[in-house]
């Protein structure tokens, strides 16, 4: 079983696309090799600034000769369909065979696919992969119709076993597949020739080429802890970047150079910011003090004089960057010191939000009024939350964060310290827009907790006054983000609120500037009531019910989507939402882990048996009679121990849930109702419901409806499987 190895030698790929492009070739290939019937053992791609590379271990050498037999039309048939089936098999008649068939003779004819081998296989596979290899982007060059991310240059492709290897023989574009090579642009001009796998890899190898991305990242991440641990200091962790400048060396040279002492004081998030945007620079970071110091920048060569020369020109260029960093800065800083935060804000009163939601300034005023009514829920001080607010998104005015947009936030922190403001508010700035993302944290001190909901829920209630809801396709405004956002706040923090009123009271401030007058008046008429001369309507809060319920209805689903991924049963969660006005999010969740931990255990299992068992019967028993058997059944009527029974057994249960459910104490009330597990038991085993009296059965079937409403106290069973 031959070994293929195929590379794809280009100029440089950018580092953004190598990644995906190995994963293309990969799968194109070896899609392309299953479907013409062979098999393979393993198979691997890489990936360097100038190739692209796959590798196959245990390739079947030839498909296996394929034998089709079909069905043809009746040997009376009209010759134009005989001569149509011929055309299809691409047989001769004397080909078919004939065969009596219930309707008499028919032909019949046996297709036979001969094996072809690899090397045929791929002759025609490689050349298909390379003209349709989806690039995000491609170019043509000379007068070839061939289209690559980069001029390509040669084409490798050898087959190995154990006679030796042999070129697969195709061209594209006038590029002939070869068994040759070439190592390190600089470091080792020329061509080699390739065996085999192991022959390809030790020889890039010695010609200055690492092959595996992992296996240059590795050593780009060593060498630079390494000179930075020999000074004192260490590397600022930043796995994207690393991955990015593993895909721009094939020989990784890690070298450490000088930040100019001008430039020391600027905030850390700046350095690291710039050099990492602008030059690929990791920082490098004094752990006593802090600040960024030094940096390390990775060459794609040896040089003679061990990198002076390449360091001192990227000093040049460095001191060039960061000098524009530092104007801006100090400019930010001159300027909040003299008009602070707010003076920093006013051109956002000229920047708009969204063309149906106002400007950012007016986004701001909501904000800073929603935060003070969220303040004293989440244990904050209302002034505070709304100071931090007002002051949270002024760095977007920033020249800074204008030419850094990834600092905003950051710099908000510096600038509303230096102007003063402490109490959590600096803080605020920058983790009001926390979580970004479902591995990020979520803001803990009150008063960003504060601004961190009002931000996303004016965020989700704006959007939804002006009907811009995510679709299943799309989600532009990332409202799911915002959602998920919000929910993980009030969890993680614990924090006991009600969402409807926040909802509410966001839903009406966006309405009076979302809707003109006669939108209203035609959806509202008979609660509008008709403002001044801002030709607006003024509706009531409850006039946005239906669109607070779809909102906490999305909310819900989002809810969901996160619980589930914590192991969750979705039936578990639809149980307890179905009992309605469940919009306080840390209640709502411990009431749905107290139901799953109580229905994994026997007694919950079974209890859920009993319940749909009486529920079945019941709705059975209510359809035909076409009655409701809710009336109170009466102990009177009772025939039967079993049946007292569990008339007292639901009398103790019910005592005990109604006020473990008042106290919030779903332990105690997933107890009591533990405890209805053997009465209900018992009641099915030694009661007939349908009784000949039908006092009785009516009786009966009532206390089958009090099972039902004694459990739904807790959650709505029937929701659940099982």
């Amino acid at each position: 079983m031959p070994d293929l190895l195929l590379e794809l030698f280009s100029e440089e790929i950018p580092a953004r696309m190598q990644t995906r492009a190995s994963v293309d070739l990969k799968k194109r290939v070896t899609d392309g090799l299953v479907e013409a019937g062979l098999t393979y053992a393993h198979a691997a791609a890489f990936s360097t600034p100038r190739r692209l590379t796959l590798a196959i271990e245990g390739l079947t050498a030839q498909s296996a000769t394929l034998r089709e037999e079909r069905k043809g039309p009746r040997t009376d048939a009209p010759e134009k369909a005989i001569e149509g089936f011929l055309r299809a098999t691409g047989l001769a008649r004397d080909d078919l065979e004939v065969r009596e068939d219930k309707k008499g003779a028919v032909y019949f004819a046996t297709i036979v696919k001969p094996g072809r081998s690899a090397a045929e296989i791929l002759a025609e596979l490689v050349p298909d992969v390379i003209r349709s290899f989806p690039w995000p982007k491609s170019m043509r060059w000379g007068a070839g119709s061939l289209r690559w991310v980069r001029p390509l240059q040669s084409i490798l492709c050898i087959l190995t076993d154990e006679a030796g290897a042999q070129v697969v023989p195709f061209d594209v574009d006038g590029i002939a597949a070869g068994d040759t090579t070439e190592g390190h642009r600089f470091m080792a001009p020329g061509r080699f020739t390739v065996t085999g796998f192991e022959s390809y890899e030790l020889g890039l190898a010695r010609a200055h080429v690492i092959l595996d991305p992992a296996t240059r990242a590795e050593k780009i991440w060593h060498d630079a802890e390494q000179l930075a641990f020999a000074q004192g200091l260490e590397l600022v962790e930043d796995r994207g970047l690393l991955a990015e400048v593993a895909g721009l060396v094939e020989w990784p040279v890690v070298l450490m150079g000088d930040i100019g002492d001008d430039f020391l004081d600027l905030p850390p998030e700046v350095l690291q910011t710039s050099m990492r945007e602008h030059q690929k620079f990791f920082s490098v970071r004094n752990p006593k003090t802090g600040r960024i110091e030094k940096y390390v920048t990775v060459a794609n060569r040896e040089t003679a004089d061990h990198g002076a020369t390449i360091l001192k020109g990227n000093g040049k260029v460095l001191a060039a960057r960061l000098s524009d960093a530092k104007f801006f800065w100090e400019n930010d800083l001159r300027k909040v010191r003299a008009v602070g935060m707010t003076g920093l804000a006013e051109p956002l009163a000229n920047v708009t939000f969204h063309n149906k939601l106002g400007s950012q300034a007016e986004r701001i005023a909501r904000i800073a009024a929603l935060a003070r009514e969220i303040a004293p829920l989440v244990g904050a001080k209302p002034d505070l939350a709304e100071e931090a607010a007002r002051v949270a998104k002024a760095d977007l005015a920033s020249e800074m964060v204008y030419e850094f947009p990834e600092l905003q936030g950051v710099m908000g922190t510096y600038y509303a310290r230096a102007a003063g403001h402490d109490d959590g508010v600096p803080e605020a700035c920058a983790q009001h827009y926390q979580p970004l993302g479902p591995s990020d944290a979520v803001p803990t001190h009150p008063v960003s907790v504060a601004v961190a909901l009002a931000d996303k829920i004016d965020t989700l209630t704006g959007f939804w006054a002006i009907d811009e809801k995510p679709t299943g396709s799309g989600d532009p405004y990332a409202l799911r983000r915002a959602a998920l956002g919000v929910i993980r706040i009030l969890l993680e923090n614990g924090f006991r609120t009600s969402l409807n009123p926040i909802f509410t009271s966001g839903l009406k401030r966006h309405r009076k500037i979302a809707k003109p007058r006669e939108e209203l008046e035609k959806e509202h008429a008979e609660l509008a009531r008709l403002s001044g001369a801002d030709g607006h309507v003024v509706i009531p809060p409850m006039s946005s019910v239906a669109e607070r319920q779809d909102l906490l209805s999305f909310f819900f689903d989002r809810l969901k989507v996160h619980l589930r991924a914590e192991g969750l049963r979705h039936d578990v969660i639809d149980a307890c939402l179905s009992l309605g006005q469940q919009d306080d999010l840390v209640l709502l969740v411990a009431r749905v882990r107290a139901l799953q931990a109580f229905l994994e255990t026997e007694d919950g299992a079974n209890l859920l048996a009993g319940y749909k068992r009486a529920n079945n019967i019941l709705t059975a028993e209510e359809k035909k009679d076409g009655i409701e058997y809710s009336l109170d059944p009466d102990v009177k009527f009772a025939e039967t121990a079993e049946e007292k029974a569990l008339f007292a057994a639901l009398d103790r249960a019910e005592a005990a849930i109604v006020p473990a459910l008042g106290a919030e104490d779903f332990a105690v009330a997933m107890a009591a109702m533990a405890a209805l597990r053997a009465p209900i038991d018992a009641f099915f085993e030694g009661v007939m419901v349908n009784a000949d009296n039908q006092i009785v059965r009516r009786n009966r079937l009532c206390l089958l409806n009090r099972i039902r409403a004694v459990m739904n106290r807790v959650a709505l069973f029937s929701a659940l499987e099982g």
